[in-house]
């Protein structure tokens, strides 16, 4: 990832402007970062849908993965590469639902980082997804 850093304007602009995978994040609004915390949100579109339309599991595992890469970033300059991600779908969300994306490290070592993020539907609260993300920290 070409972005380093804790800034969250210089972060929207990073992926506003992005041509590789991470360009399907364009739509997702950084709220927050800092202090191995970050916080997002996105409406859903056609884009972010499965052939049923509802929110797709590879779009929220996405989420689960560079927004909780994002709150890691505020703690750790080195580069780092995904060891495991784990994610239990609990509800759906459809098009037109507004979702929150809050994501924590939990733990960090010298060569892990253990991450935490749910997905929320934004009207009602209802958790949408748990992930756990680990990272190995390249030193």
């Amino acid at each position: 990832m070409a972005f380093r850093g804790a800034d969250a304007a210089g972060l929207m602009q990073f992926l506003r402007s992005c041509r590789n995978f991470d360009k399907v994040l364009e739509k997702v609004t950084i709220l927050a970062l800092s202090d191995g915390k970050c916080s997002a949100e996105v409406k859903v579109d056609e884009s972010h849908t499965n052939p049923m339309g509802g929110l797709h599991g590879g779009f929220s595992a996405t989420l689960v993965d560079c927004i909780s890469t994002y709150a890691l970033m505020t703690q750790v300059a080195a580069p780092n590469v995904s060891v495991d991600i784990h994610m239990s779908y609990l509800k759906g969300a459809k098009i037109g639902d507004e979702i929150l994306v809050d994501a924590n490290v939990i733990k960090k070592g010298k060569t892990l980082a253990f991450l935490d993020v749910v997905i929320k539907n934004k009207s009602n609260g209802d958790v949408l997804v748990k992930g756990s993300h680990t990272k190995f920290i390249m030193q």
